[in-house]
């Protein structure tokens, strides 16, 4: 999920592994996608390919869309998986492997046919690449060690990630070059070892300052008892990984566990996103809400004061809410007087939702929390709670002991989620009364002690 409508590149191949699926970005809609220009540009985005999606019809459609990415000024890292590519070879050619996805005993056989599918699917990148007209290069770029051995088993040529040649990475980078990372690294005397692509691509994400990580699979996303979850905060995610594994399916546990290790070592989000989707990858990043699934850390998704700059945001955010007699009509003029009591929520640098807190300066114990609006889209995901509570604590923070609302159709909400009791209108101050009957909407006053 990210934001804002942006630009779809019209091609006629889709994926027949995957349902069919309607573009939501318009093909000819580039205002929405401007915007985030200079949000975006210069941006290092690490995407990850799993070798099934490689070998899927979207492919192709992927590729452009990565083309359209660097046309954009965003920087574009790429690492790919195998596993599908060395099943497929090990069934070809008779040979047991201990492990397709380099997260369990590499043998040498294993080794040898994961370097022959490693090469075969850069090859198939490359080729790709080219004809959408980026340069890239296959890179050395990773030094592993050997794991070693876990729970008394040799893992034998299965390798940790030691060092990335950030530099060698930058460099090409800087020269408008796709850096092009496979699972295959390289030990301390130069000879191959068999790495993980999901920890891979959160190592290089680290290494790089990256600001995305979005893995492309052949999965709807991150499916979490048996539904796909659109977002989720990564404590809650490490609390189910560290409690309740099995709650995630098997297919992409591990994105989720990479997911975590890359946010909490300072990569702000992860996409996990069907790579099997027709402009499912622009669509992630381009609009409101996404194709797959995110995973974000603090500094990612929160609520702060609004600045100026937000004017504009919120007064088009709540437009629909007034026209519904939900919120009282604000200018931008007003919007811009009043923005110091204004919170908005983010999501992607996104505004999502909005608060406002006013303070009597007569009565510097009661406040007032008021236009609260919450995007339909996130509705019924408690950020509405999260918006009221965020400001009852910058209330009690200032002082206050009681919080009041006025409400014509969100009352239920206040009262039933967020702890407020219906009181008179005679609790509000003298000057707030006078607006209050001015105004005719009759609305319900509603009142919070903070203790």
């Amino acid at each position: 999920m990210s934001n804002g409508p942006g630009p779809s590149i019209p091609a006629p191949a889709t994926a027949s592994s995957a349902p069919a699926q309607a573009t939501t970005i318009k093909p000819n809609d580039l205002r929405g996608i401007l915007k985030y220009v200079p949000r975006f540009q210069g941006q290092i985005f690490v995407i990850a390919i799993d070798g099934a999606i490689i070998a899927d019809e979207n492919f192709g459609n992927l590729l452009v869309d990565i083309a359209v990415l660097r046309s954009l000024g965003i920087k574009i890292v790429l690492v790919h998986g195998i596993g599908h590519q060395l099943q497929e070879l090990a069934t070809l050619r008779g040979v047991p492997i201990t492990s397709h996805d380099g997260t369990g005993i590499t043998d040498a056989a294993t080794l040898d046919l994961s370097i022959r599918a490693g090469s075969r699917v850069s090859h198939l990148i490359l080729e790709g690449l080219t004809q959408n007209a980026l340069k890239a290069v296959i890179t050395n770029a990773v030094r592993a060690l050997p794991i070693g051995i876990i729970k008394g088993f040799d893992q034998q040529l299965t390798g940790k990630v030691e060092r990335i040649d950030k530099d060698f990475i930058s460099e090409l980078i800087a020269q408008q070059v796709v850096p092009l990372i496979t699972p295959i690294a390289f030990g301390p005397d130069g000879k191959s070892l068999r790495v993980n692509s999901d920890l891979l691509a959160a190592e290089v994400a680290e290494a790089l300052h990256a600001t995305k990580i979005i893995y492309l699979t052949p999965h709807a996303g991150l499916e979490i008892n048996g539904q796909v979850r659109r977002e989720i905060a990564v404590e809650a995610l490490k609390k189910l990984v560290e409690t309740h594994p099995d709650h995630i399916a098997e297919a992409v546990r591990s994105k989720a566990e990479h997911a975590i290790k890359a946010i909490e070592n300072g990569t702000p989000r992860v996409h996990i996103v069907d790579g099997r989707i027709f402009d499912g990858l622009l669509n992630e990043i381009f609009s409101n809400e996404g194709v797959g699934s995110l995973v974000y850390g603090n500094d990612y998704q929160q609520i702060r004061k609004a600045t100026k700059r937000d004017v504009r945001l919120i007064y088009n955010l709540t437009r629909a809410a007034v026209k519904r007699e939900e919120l009282l009509h604000r200018s931008q003029q007003a919007i811009e007087k009043n923005i110091d009591q204004f919170f908005v929520f983010e999501i992607d640098e996104n505004i999502i939702a909005c608060v406002t807190l006013y303070t009597y300066p007569d009565k510097p114990q009661l406040a007032e929390v008021g236009s609260l609006y919450v995007l339909p889209f996130y509705h019924n995901r408690g950020i509405g709670k999260k918006m009221v509570e965020y400001a009852c604590f910058q209330a009690k923070e200032r002082g206050v002991k009681t919080i009041i609302a006025l409400s014509t159709q969100s009352y239920g909400f206040f009262t039933n989620v967020s702890g407020f009791e219906e009181a008179t209108k005679e609790i509000l101050p003298e000057a707030r009364l006078k607006l209050y009957e001015d105004s005719g909407r009759n609305a319900k006053v509603l009142v919070k002690q903070l203790i």
